[in-house]
Formats: structure tokens, sequence, C-alpha cells
């Protein structure tokens, strides 16, 4: 089995962390390449696995890294949640030789291309949690139109919209009070912040549409954010398409760690209260 070995070495123990594990790794598989700073092409690398140590972080990253190239991922949390990354070191190491003999299974995912026009005019940028659109500094209302496969659907002021996947209505969607999904569900969820209205709810729709958001009226600050790393300024006349990529995201499942559990141990999802003990 060939193995990318792929992290945040800015993180405090990542690197050593790594030094760690690719002793252990390198007995019961091959390593074709290590890049804990982010900098290599991967599109033209061929591997079985990619082993990412860090946060939830490092994976979007190396998601964004592999591009239109995607190997699956299995994430080592160093990190403070770890939703996608969710084994330890220590679990890594018990359960690698078992992953080594091919049994996991991979989950595929939705991804998501955005257009927008930036700095070199009309860009296309790959993601795999979220579309924001939200007001910056004066920090004044937004006002934005929602267009679903060319029909108006929703017109709202507001400090914003979120746009997510699955794998991301945990993510900031979930803050916002928006809805988790399934991760494997084929679908969008769109999430007003902080709407001016009573009556602006949570949308979940097909991820077969297109999605398009378009400022009303100027609103300066106004700003985009792919994935919490692409940045841009919005200008009305500048409107966001979002739609299915052509590319899914793989996540490597090993025995004992599910979504479910998952959503219960990280998210303490489905705890019931914390009744007085009767006499």
């Amino acid at each position: 089995m060939r193995i990318l070995l792929l992290g945040n070495a800015n993180r405090p123990g990542v690197q050593e962390e790594a030094e760690k594990l690719a002793r252990v790794i390198r007995q019961h598989c091959d390593i074709v390449l290590i890049d804990l700073l982010q900098e290599k092409d991967l599109t033209n690398v061929t591997a079985d696995i990619a082993l990412v140590l860090g946060g939830d972080g490092a994976i979007l990253r190396a998601a964004r890294q592999m591009g239109y190239h995607q190997t699956p991922v299995l994430g080592v949390n160093l990190g403070k949640l770890g939703f996608l990354a969710d084994l330890s070191p220590d679990d890594l190491c018990a359960c690698l030789p078992a992953v080594m003999e091919g049994q996991f299974r991979v989950t595929w995912h939705l991804m998501f291309e955005c257009v927008a026009r930036g700095a070199e005019g009309l860009q296309t940028f790959l993601g795999l949690n979220d579309v924001v659109v939200r007001s910056g500094t004066p920090f004044h209302i937004i006002d934005l139109n929602v267009i679903v496969d060319g029909e108006t659907v929703s017109s709202f002021s507001g400090d914003g919209l979120i746009l997510g996947t699955p794998i991301g209505s945990t993510a900031y969607n979930l803050s916002a009070g928006g809805p988790i999904l399934g991760q494997e569900l084929q679908a969008f969820v769109l999430t007003p912040i902080c709407p001016h209205s009573l009556t602006n709810r949570p949308l979940v729709d097909s991820a077969d549409k297109e999605y398009t958001i378009a400022l009303r009226h100027d609103a300066p600050g106004a700003t985009l954010m792919i994935d919490g790393h692409e940045t841009l300024t919005l200008t009305v006349g500048q409107p966001v398409l979002v739609r299915r990529a052509p590319v899914r995201f793989g996540l490597v499942k090993v025995a004992g760690h599910s979504y479910y559990q998952t959503l219960r141990h990280k998210l303490r999802w489905g705890t019931g209260p914390n009744y007085r003990a009767e006499p």
C-alpha cells in the first residue's frame, strides 16, 4: 500500500509526531511523499491513502492541495476537536496493520466549485466545507438574493449567508443554527446568518442544482470566504455561483469510528439531560 503523509507542521507537535509515525508506517507500507508544509503539487501523485496529521483544517488544506485528483484521507487528530480527523496517534498505531490489509471502507462526499470574480478575473475554487458571504467592516447589514437554477427563491437582509455541504454542516452552519446533514447526502444547505426576519430559515436542497448568491445593493466590506481560506471582496454585479464539483472527497473509516459515534463523542449530540439521581 502507498501512503501520502500530509499535515500542518506549523501546529505544535505535528513535526515530532510525523517523525514517530513515519517509522511505524514504514514497517507496513511505502510512504511515497511527505509534505507537512502544504507546498508540493499532489495532482500527479498516486497513492492509496493520504494520512493527514493535524485537525480538520489540515484535512481541508489537504483536500485543496489534492485538487481534482483526490486520494482517500485518513485523519489523525493533533488539533482541538478533530471531527473529520477522529483517530488519535495511538488509535492509528493500533489499527494500522488492519488498514494495511484493507480492513477499512471509504465514504465519498460532496465537494463544490465556487465561481467568483477576483483580482485575476473570473476564478473557480474547489471546496469541501462551505461558501460564506458576509458583511465586513463597517459591519452594516447586507441585502442578498439567492437564486437556484435561475429562479430567485429568497431575498433577505442580514449578516450574510452560509452555503454548506454535508461535511461542512457541522462547522459554521451548525454554529449559525443550521441543520446537521448526513455526511453522504448529495445536498447543499443554505443558512442565513442573523437574518432581519422572522421567516427566513435554513434550506436543504439538491446538489444537482446551481446556486447563485448576489448582492442587491453596494455593501462596503462584503466578503466571500471559501472553506475559511480563500477570501474575495464582493460588489454589486459580481454574483457568486456554487455547483457540484466533478470530483468527490474520500474519507477512510475504520472499525469503531462511525459518523454517529463521532457526533456523540465530539459534539455531545443526542446526550440526555443531567438528571438528579433519585434517592
